[in-house]
């Protein structure tokens, strides 16, 4: 049996790098499932999640995906993440919860003046407390499924772990729409995609630690552990964390700015079944901190949910015997050459509910055009299995397998 218990999280500098220790805690999914509320939920919000979140990978022709002025429906929801670390904002120092998420850009937690439900079960930032606090004037919204983020714009000092941030635009939230929010277990989110993908006008959190000096590297680097494990993980600022992972590492270069997108030459199910092979362009893969599944073209993973023996539930879910996880077959990789292999143990996700354990696969459909090639979403199923770098200074990514300290324990 496995449970997502609330960690302790703690922030350090070690070797010349800032670090954020990471939570694992219960999605909000797990948290509607546990309500008997999921059903009802995702009945209320049937479009593609994923497809909204990544609207921007769309055809321009598709306006029906788009909204006009700043709102957007990039960004849909977090139901499935479960990694957090903390920042503060202001002095005195008033501490967040947030996802570090590589799929978004944008910095945003709730404002004390937030009238929603959602934010009265969430820290709110005081501005009034302050004494470094500089209001902006200009607002901002964000599009979910369930409604708009609303907000102001401010900015404010920001500690991410070690690193102090000066005068870092972020987004004051005063309404935070639908019932998902109210049982996040996060206050807000830190996005460290590209520029190109901010909907807030202002240098993004990274951005703005490179123009002010404040790392080594332009690189920050993510560890995750999904086996509820005491520790959740760590993000790392200006480098990398030699301990985590052995050599080599495999760059793989950024095919287009916004999200960290790379190529992937292929994805194959136990010699079995293959896909992207055909053209030579591959697929698109795009690597997302906020995200817990992998997602993959819809036909491809309606065969792929078909040969490990997946059967759908009512609301779009996959579920899987677990007793059958460990003849599982192996779903393989390739990115630059390199295969990166996942066992049915690792793309599993494991739940308790009344007391009895149930297993979802950890594969989604997405249908997302793009003129590169399908495209793939690696998620924290994925991220967990190795060691990832993010490297600004040359757009490239970086991943690495872990060591076995690291696979292990902490």
């Amino acid at each position: 049996m496995r449970t997502s218990l609330l960690l302790l999280v703690c922030v350090g500098f070690v070797h010349g790098l800032g670090r954020v220790s990471l939570s694992r805690l219960p999605s909000v999914r797990s948290r509607l499932r546990a309500a008997e509320q999921l059903n009802e939920f995702l009945r209320e919000h049937q479009p593609d999640v994923f497809s909204r979140r990544y609207a921007q990978c769309y055809p321009a022709t598709q306006h029906y995906l788009r909204m006009g002025g700043r709102s957007t429906e990039r960004l849909y929801n977090f139901m499935d993440a479960q990694f957090f670390g903390q920042i503060s904002l202001g002095k005195p120092e008033q501490n967040f919860t947030v996802v570090f998420d590589t799929g978004s850009t944008d910095l945003w937690v709730p404002s004390s003046y937030c009238v929603s439900q959602a934010c009265a079960m969430h820290h709110k930032f005081k501005a009034f407390e302050s004494s470094t606090y500089a209001h902006d004037g200009r607002v901002f919204g964000i599009h979910y499924g369930s409604g708009h983020l609303l907000g102001v714009m401010a900015r404010e000092e920001l500690k991410v772990g070690s690193v102090t941030v000066q005068n870092q635009v972020f987004g004051e939230a005063v309404y935070e729409p639908g019932f998902a929010f109210v049982l996040a277990q996060f206050d807000g989110v830190l996005g460290l995609g590209f520029p190109q993908l901010a909907e807030e006008l202002g240098s993004p959190v990274f951005d703005t630690m490179i123009a002010q000096g404040l790392l080594d590297e332009p690189v920050f680097s993510f560890y995750l552990k999904n086996n509820g494990s005491s520790f959740g993980g760590e993000v790392v600022f200006g480098g990398v964390d030699e301990t985590r992972f052995v050599s080599p590492i495999n760059w793989i270069a950024v095919t287009q700015k916004g999200y960290w997108q790379i190529r992937l030459d292929v994805v194959k199910v136990q010699g079995a079944l293959r896909f992207c092979y055909r053209g030579p362009q591959g697929c698109q893969a795009v690597l997302d901190t906020g995200t817990s599944l992998i997602g993959g073209p819809a036909r491809d993973i309606l065969l792929l949910q078909q040969f490990i023996g997946a059967t759908p539930t009512a609301v779009g879910e996959f579920l899987v015997d677990c007793v059958r996880i460990s003849s599982l077959p192996v779903v393989s990789f390739q990115i630059n050459n390199v295969e990166y292999s996942l066992t049915g143990e690792q793309y599993i996700r494991r739940e308790t509910l009344n007391n009895k354990e149930i297993c979802f696969s950890g594969f989604q459909s997405i249908d997302v055009p793009s003129s590169a090639g399908p495209i793939w979403i690696l998620g924290d199923v994925f991220l967990s299995q190795f060691y990832s770098i993010y490297d600004r200074g040359h757009n490239r990514v970086g991943l690495a397998h872990l060591s076995e300290n690291s696979q292990i324990s902490v």
